[in-house]
């Protein structure tokens, strides 16, 4: 059952009132109420003045829906982070509990579904449009800060106008002048040791010399006719 408190409609920022709208949360109808749409916040009240408000950053998900075999009436759908449905006991309890369910409870955090319906369908896109205007009004946080940490890493503005670090790049030549002589001489001894392997080892692994005279590991490698003939049908595309 759904918790409905006693409090004052709101009565600044509203930027759609909308009576004779039922409410249904979680599977519980509510009954017909008035839907205000304000920018402060989303509230519901029955008509004896009862209700309950949802602050926008709570609300994830906001649609039309249309879809008669999901529910028989068009409405407005709304998602909420957490359970509208508990008992003011069932949330004490659920407090105690907090610390001990916290793994879980971030793996599968509870949603309430929640449809408005009004009585005239015309009213849907009214009530749509003024809570994407009233939600924007209230962005994410966590979005916030993810926009703080890329403008901290890499000030766009201040690079165009020649103000900021502009990550340096080297040629090779520039790169290995910047080598001490200890990392120029590791340098220098891992590209001999390429070029020698790639001299040494032919075919996949097997280790041929240019003599053609048998290989050390007892394997003859019989390189006539490896480049002629032996892929003369295979389809090739360039």
């Amino acid at each position: 059952m759904v918790h409905l408190t006693s409090f004052a409609p709101p009565t600044e920022g509203v930027r759609q009132q909308q009576p004779d709208t039922a409410a249904i949360v979680g599977g519980n109808d509510l009954g017909p109420g008035t839907l205000y749409v304000a920018e402060s916040r989303l509230s519901w009240f029955d008509k004896a003045g009862m209700g309950f408000s949802l602050e926008y950053p709570s609300i994830s998900l906001h649609a039309i829906s249309r879809d008669l075999h999901s529910y028989p009436r068009e409405h407005l759908y709304v998602m909420v982070n957490g359970n509208l449905t508990e008992q003011p006991n069932e949330t004490a309890m659920a407090e105690e509990d907090e610390e001990e369910e916290e793994e879980s409870d971030e793996d599968s955090e509870s949603i309430t579904e929640i449809r408005f319906v009004p009585s005239d369908n015309a009213a849907l896109q009214p009530l749509f449009s003024a809570m994407c205007d009233c939600q924007a009004l209230h962005p994410d946080p966590d979005d916030e800060d993810s926009e703080e940490d890329f403008e901290d890493e890499y000030d766009v503005e201040a690079n165009e106008q020649g103000q900021g670090d502009i990550p340096t790049f080297y040629t090779y030549e520039e790169g290995f002048s910047h080598l001490t002589i200890e990392g120029q001489a590791t340098l220098e001894r891992l590209e001999g040791m390429l070029a020698q392997s790639a001299n040494q080892f032919q075919m996949a692994g097997v280790r041929t010399d240019s003599s053609g005279r048998d290989n050390e590991d007892g394997m003859d490698v019989d390189m006539s006719g490896t480049l002629t003939g032996q892929f003369e049908d295979a389809d090739v595309d360039h």
